[in-house]
């Protein structure tokens, strides 16, 4: 370590914070006017450096490098206006989670076209014209072009904050951000106003990935990192602030530096590698923050929605007394369990049938309960999949380092899960809205960068294998029918669970905390018993999984797991019991045929998404629910479905 190696850190930290500042004030700008979580904004990013690679290789002898850079940005721009016109502009009287939806469909559109326009390959671009060379900085030179990247980043913090206190538009931007139901009454036409912020946001996810070229290949893989990144730093900035995000993305980007720079150390007598951090402490400085500050560094309490759409629907009418109607779904639900149980005597006990129906039953699990806490919970996650980890990983290492038998495993797995949820848990409950979203992302991050690094007892990237069912589990279709008996059962009582005192109370607190705070209930309590609830429920589905999968690797707890089973729920419908089986069900089985039909089936998962959520916001299964309703007599328009 030496001084001149920090400076030389601490000056890559700034380059590198402009870009992460660019991207993460457009989807600070989107967020605070349209309320919408962006997951696709990490792709505009990316479009931009892969657009820039095109533009300067086709345009740059005929126009210069610098123009032919600066055409990617506004074509992102025009991209982003298109998309929020087109999609986003049908859902916005949706639930904000099938936004989400949406945009994360949107992804998967996003690069799958990537793909089959660039290829898979890495593309690099040429250097900056003018600023090839480097500059001699205590002793050490340093790329010219980091230096304008620098420069970069207080330059447009400069614009935006003239643009937003200046002009007119500025106006209208700051005052939606704090109350846009107030500009709509005052006459301004919302619809506008929401596609040109969306198309300034994607304007600059663009520019970021742009300016970034010259310094970093194009790559398919940028996306959700820089989504990651970015949600960290609005968070932490506060959301909606321009300087927060600023001093947010400079305080990541510079710790990162520090922690390259300290690299591996002896601290009593214990080695630390600081490098292995810049994995998750972007994610350390965000649960912090949140949990000290949860409006962030420079925002302020958001105003509450005067009008926060449909009301939520019970679940099934107060009082049910047996009816046709509820006779009828009873019996349906018996003859499917009963036809699962049948097929591997009908058919091939072995074939790969019974396989991928393990996967959804698996999925299933996971996605109800997930489902406990978002739908009647009203407690948004997106970090489920930290507690379906904790049970993989928890009964993988039952059996690899205690030599446990599976029944073993897979009752004291899911314990290990609960313990998380447990502790999260208390940290969680304490926040509302997208601050507890982003805390539970922020908490699940780290428990994957822990996993990832902790090679001496999770086998590290590898992760753990050798873990499979006992010999007479493996026979036949033993395994099948153990899946389906857990799971189902996992299922019912989690029902059972949600028309109980406590799923009665989870409710109440979800419909309104204060009334319900006023008559004597713990809210806190009542939802951080749900959370660990969900969280054991999540372990038995995670410990299943290892044992079908012969093991457990780091990606068991990964964002896109948590995305996974967040997008399973809606795709059935969060207002419906029968959602998330559903959802799973669609979700896996669609993953599972189209990925093995076709090079970009990611574009075509990502389509069919799009077209269910603009034909049935309501998910597959509230969508059947509304059909049936309507089908029926009148007179019958109560009973549950």
């Amino acid at each position: 370590m030496s001084v001149s190696g920090l400076l030389a850190q601490l000056l890559n930290g700034l380059a590198s914070a402009s870009a992460l500042f660019l991207v993460s004030v457009g989807l600070s700008l989107i967020f605070g006017v349209t309320r919408t979580i962006n997951f696709a904004h990490g792709s505009f990013y990316m479009l931009g450096a892969f657009i820039a690679y095109s533009s300067v290789d086709l345009l740059s002898p005929h126009i210069g490098f610098w123009p032919a850079l600066l055409l990617a940005p506004l074509a992102c721009g025009v991209l982003g206006a298109l998309a929020e016109t087109l999609l986003l502009r049908r859902i916005y009287q949706a639930p904000e989670l099938f936004q989400l939806l949406t945009t994360f469909a949107l992804v998967l559109v996003i690069k799958d076209s990537a793909l089959w326009l660039w290829g898979p390959e890495e593309l690099f671009g040429p250097r900056a014209a003018g600023l090839e060379g480097s500059v001699a900085i205590l002793g050490r030179q340093f790329p010219s072009y980091d230096l304008f990247l620098i420069a970069v980043g207080p330059c447009m913090l400069l614009a935006l904050t003239l643009l937003l206190s200046k002009t007119r538009f500025g106006t209208l931007v700051r005052a939606a951000t704090q109350d846009r139901e107030m500009v709509g009454a005052l006459g301004v036409n919302q619809a506008w106003l929401f596609t040109a912020v969306f198309a300034l946001g994607t304007l600059l996810a663009g520019l970021g990935g742009a300016l970034q070229l010259p310094r970093e290949p194009a790559s398919l893989e940028t996306d959700m990192l820089t989504i990651g990144a970015a949600f960290v730093v609005v968070v932490v900035g506060g959301m909606g602030s321009i300087p927060g995000a600023f001093i947010a993305a400079l305080l990541v980007a510079e710790l990162k530096a520090v922690c390259i720079w300290l690299g591996v150390q002896q601290i009593a007598g214990l080695e630390i590698s600081f490098s292995k951090l810049t994995l998750v402490v972007e994610f350390l400085v965000m649960a912090v923050v949140l949990i000290w500050r949860p409006w962030g560094l420079l925002g302020k309490p958001q105003a509450p929605a005067r009008s926060g759409g449909a009301p939520e629907q019970p679940l099934r009418a107060a009082g049910r007394q047996a009816s046709a109607a509820w006779t009828a779904l009873l019996a349906a639900w018996t003859a499917l369990l009963a036809a699962l149980l049948l097929l591997p005597v009908i058919g091939d006990a072995g074939s790969y049938a019974t396989v991928l129906l393990t996967d959804i039953f698996i999925a299933a699990l996971f996605a109800a309960s997930l489902h406990f806490i978002l739908g009647p919970g009203g407690m948004h996650s997106f970090g489920h999949a930290a507690y379906f980890g904790l049970g993989a990983y928890g009964a993988a290492l039952l059996v690899r380092a205690l030599d446990l038998p599976m029944a073993a495993a897979l009752l004291l797995g899911p314990l290990a899960a609960a313990a998380g949820a447990l502790l999260y848990g208390w940290f969680c409950v304490r926040l509302s809205g997208v601050y507890l979203t982003m805390l539970t992302l922020a908490l699940a991050q780290i428990s994957w960068a822990i996993v990832f690094q902790w090679d001496d007892f999770t086998g590290g990237s590898n992760g753990v294998t050798g873990v499979w069912p006992p010999e007479w589990a493996s026979q036949g279709a033993a395994f099948y029918w153990l899946a389906l008996a857990i799971c189902a059962l996992g299922i019912y009582l989690l029902r059972r669970l949600l028309f109980s005192p406590l799923g009665y109370a989870l409710r109440a607190a979800r419909d309104s905390a204060l009334r319900a705070d006023a008559i004597g209930m713990d809210v806190r309590r009542v939802q951080w018993t749900a959370f660990v609830i969900a969280g054991l429920f999540a372990g038995l589905a995670g410990a299943l999984f290892a044992f079908s999968k012969g093991g457990v690797a780091p990606d068991s707890m990964s964002v896109t797991k948590s995305v996974d089973a967040l997008v399973m729920v809606l795709l059935g419908g969060v207002q419906t019991l029968a959602g998330p089986v559903v959802g799973a069900a669609v979700f896996t089985w669609l993953h599972d045929t189209v990925a093995r039909n076709t090079e970009y089936w990611r574009a075509l998962l990502g389509a069919t998404m799009l077209v269910l959520v603009l034909l049935a916001p309501q998910g597959l299964a509230g969508y059947a629910r509304l059909l049936w309703n309507k089908l029926r007599p009148a007179r019958q328009q109560g009973e549950p479905t």
